[in-house]
């Protein structure tokens, strides 16, 4: 069974950063599309970033500069690196990955910002 386990999250002062970790296991096969998506309390789930096999990256305008998203050297492990993170990057953030055989979640991490 496929399973995505995420690491890094935390709390944080405003300005701060973090980097958050996404590892699949290796029953995964070739990876097309991994992603990052958020969602704070009372709203909904957002994407936040993503890479493609050919390396062709997307950010939401929100997290532009900020974010950087990347792929691990094994490529079965997707990394979120948060720069100059503010309150309202605050939210739950997920790890989503998408194969020939489906799409895969991870369980969540909190990141909250906060003084």
């Amino acid at each position: 069974q496929v399973q995505l386990v995420e690491s890094g999250g935390g709390l944080v002062q405003p300005g701060g950063s973090l980097r958050l970790s996404c590892a699949a296991s290796e029953s995964i096969g070739s990876i097309y599309t991994m992603a990052w998506y958020r969602q704070a309390p009372g709203k909904q789930r957002e994407l936040v970033a993503s890479t493609t096999r050919a390396d062709r990256t997307y950010y939401v305008d929100s997290v532009k500069g900020r974010f950087t998203i990347s792929r691990g050297n094994g490529n079965n492990t997707v990394y979120l690196q948060m720069n100059g993170l503010k309150p309202e990057d605050t939210a739950v953030y997920y790890c989503w990955m998408t194969t020939g055989a489906g799409s895969y979640w991870g369980q969540g991490t909190q990141v909250t910002v906060s003084s």
